[in-house]
């Protein structure tokens, strides 16, 4: 027996999510389906208000709904200091870890040559440019440590010679090839508390 077209068409929706397959899509599209109305509504809200209303922060690429983010904004952070991270999921965990009270920089990746990603595709130019402009001293490099990781972190330091700036990486505790979304508050604050200069 086939689902009737609009909840097939729901569940195919689910299905585009990561990690989620027929299953759990299947499972999702019924639980809306118990959803009252105002329920629909808001779950559709939220939806649209995601899409429309979330852009990146003009100087650090977090995500907002403003032109620059709280954290930009916030006068009372180091300004000197900069935490290099590759997503903001990433630096979400930081934040919620409550070690870093400086200011971030997302890349929006990691150089994977494999995956055609390269450096002009990644916000490091903007990174070297906010170093110089903000009279940046200090770069933690908190990047998952992987290959493509230990790439990223090596274009940066090269990126960097010659520059007055330290450079700084999160110390071990954090597994190699570890993904850093599934590490827990207490291993990213022993990382961030024990990194290693570089530079």
């Amino acid at each position: 027996m086939k689902y009737p077209n609009s909840l097939q068409e729901l569940i195919e929706y689910f299905k585009l999510l990561p990690g989620i397959g027929e299953k759990n899509a299947e499972r999702l599209a019924f639980a809306v389906l118990k959803f009252s109305d105002e329920q629909v509504e808001g779950f559709s809200d939220s939806l649209k208000n995601v899409k429309n209303k979330i852009k990146k922060c003009e100087i650090c690429n977090n995500l907002t709904e403003n032109d620059k983010c709280d954290i930009c904004l916030d006068q009372s952070r180091s300004s000197d200091v900069l935490c290099v991270v590759e997503n903001t999921k990433n630096l979400i965990l930081f934040e919620k870890a409550n070690v870093f009270n400086g200011k971030y920089h997302v890349l929006e990746g990691l150089i994977s040559p494999l995956e055609g990603i390269n450096p002009e595709d990644i916000k490091i130019n903007q990174l070297i440019n906010r170093i110089k402009d903000e009279k940046i001293k200090e770069v933690i490099l908190a990047l998952t440590p992987n290959i493509e990781g230990e790439t990223t972190s090596g274009y940066i330091l090269k990126m960097l010679e010659g520059y007055d700036v330290s450079v700084t990486k999160i110390a071990a505790g954090i597994p190699v090839g570890a993904d850093m979304e599934y590490l827990d508050p207490l291993t990213i604050q022993m990382a961030m508390q024990g990194r290693n200069k570089l530079s």
